[in-house]
Parts: C-alpha cells; structure tokens; sequence
C-alpha cells in the first residue's frame, strides 16, 4: 500500500515537472528552427534541419553584448547593495531594541502587499524632477533602501542565532557595527546567496523600470529583446526572439548553479566552534 502511494506520488511529481518545463522545452525547440518549421501546419515538434542560425542573429542583429552589460551592471550594483542594507536592516530588528520596533517592522512587512504598479508613476516623477533619469542612480537608491522580504529573511536568521556569539563579541569590546560585520554577517551565508540570486533575478528579468528610466543606449537586455528582433517590414523574427531568450536566462541560471548550495549550507550554530 505504501509503495503503490510512492509511486502515485512520483507520477504526480514528474507531471508536474513535465508541465511546468514543457514552456521552457518548446522555446529551446524553437530557437533552432527555421521560421517556416515554426509557421509549418501540422506542427513540426523537432527541427527538420537544426541551425544555429538564431543565436547568431541574435547576437549581431543588434549590441547584445552591450545591453547585456547594461543589465550586469545594474544588476550587479542592485543586488549587492539591496542585500547589504537589508542584511544591517534584519540585524537592527533581530537585535537591537527600541520603542516602536514592532510596528515599524509590521509597516515594514505592510508594503509588500502594496502593488509596484501603484508606486511606479510617483517614482518616475520623483527621479524625473530631480535629473536622475537615464542614470543607474535609481538602482543605488533603491537598493540602499533594502526590500521588506529580504529584511525579513534576514530577521529571521539572525534572531535564531545563539545570544552567546553576541555577548562573547560584547566583553572582547566590540560595539554593535563591528559585531554585525565580524560575527553575524559572515555566519549568514545561506540568506546571503538567496538574497543575492533573487535580488539579481529581480533586477535582471524587470522590464519596466529600464523601460521608463533609461534611454535606448543604456537601457537593458530586458527591454532591447522585446524590441531588438523584428525584419524589415516590421514583424517579429520569433526563431531569433527564442533563441536571444535563451542567451538572455543563462547569467541567471549560471548564478542560481553556483550559489545554490549555499542555500542549505551552515547553520546559525557554526560559530560556536
């Protein structure tokens, strides 16, 4: 009984897997066809005649090194400064105390239920008057800022860890600054990489803020793809389009291979060695 309900288990499983990776298989198909196997009916489900065609059009129809360097850099600075501030941020609501620290975080958690798209307007008027627009100024301020639920994993994190690494710190005489950067910070490795991942997935995927921010020689891959690929009469080459899909997840794909050990990596307990 019990191994006819592991089987039903993993049937359900790979079905779901096979749902959910079906979207992502057809592109890859797609992006090495040609585009009349892609118009063809009844549909050609594999390439007749694969070509590596797409992907090269894909780089050279317009700078796709270029845009793409764009979007690491701002996604690089946004990541790295967003999980620095809302690690110091999680720091001061685990443990530091203060009038109020409950309902400063419960506005905190609060504004993760408020829709981007009600703030984006007052946002673009407020760079727009203070000559931020086409700059990567807005990604330093934004991440500076922190993100609520990063802010909360990290809460969580360092208010599970030991109090004893916080007083053994206190006696050899560091204050709350050097505590946090020594001790705390680098035993929060784990929350780091999630951080870290999802904040440039964040940045690296956002269409709109590039969108509105930047002008086309600064804007980013996001933006440039949903633009970039079209022939002379205007029409969308959808081979090419899968094709630069495909180039444009891998930087986070690669960042996902390499950090995601980490996410079960360490515990709060290590420094106790």
């Amino acid at each position: 009984m019990v191994l006819a309900r592991r089987k039903v288990v993993y049937m359900l499983l790979v079905a779901t897997l096979v749902l959910m990776l079906s979207p992502f298989g057809w592109l890859l198909i797609s992006a090495f066809k040609d585009p009349s196997e892609l118009r063809a009916v009844p549909i050609h489900w594999w390439p007749h005649h694969p070509t590596l065609e797409n992907f090269h059009l894909a780089l050279t129809l317009f700078d796709f090194l270029g845009y793409a360097r764009n979007s690491l850099t701002i996604a690089g600075i946004y990541s790295v400064l967003i999980t620095l501030a809302s690690a110091w941020a999680g720091y001061g609501f685990a443990r530091l105390s203060g009038p109020g620290k409950r309902i400063i975080f419960g506005l905190m958690l609060s504004t993760m239920m408020t829709p981007q798209i009600i703030t984006l307007i007052p946002t673009y008027l407020l760079f727009a008057r203070g000559g931020l627009t086409n700059t990567y100024v807005p990604w330093v301020l934004w991440g500076l800022a922190g993100a609520p639920y990063l802010i909360f994993l990290f809460r969580q994190f360092f208010t599970n860890m030991p109090k004893e690494l916080e007083e053994a710190a206190i006696i050899d005489g560091c204050g709350q600054i050097r505590i946090f950067w020594r001790i705390f910070l680098p035993q929060s490795w784990p929350v780091i990489a999630t951080s870290l991942v999802l904040s440039f997935s964040w940045s690296w995927g956002d269409y709109i803020s590039p969108a509105l921010l930047l002008d086309d020689d600064r804007t980013t891959l996001a933006v440039k793809l949903a633009t970039g690929y079209v022939n002379e009469h205007g029409s969308g080459l959808y081979t090419v389009v899968g094709a630069g899909a495909i180039l444009y997840i891998l930087p986070s794909l690669v960042l996902f291979l390499i950090l995601q050990r980490s996410f079960v990596a360490g515990t709060a307990t290590s420094g106790l060695k």
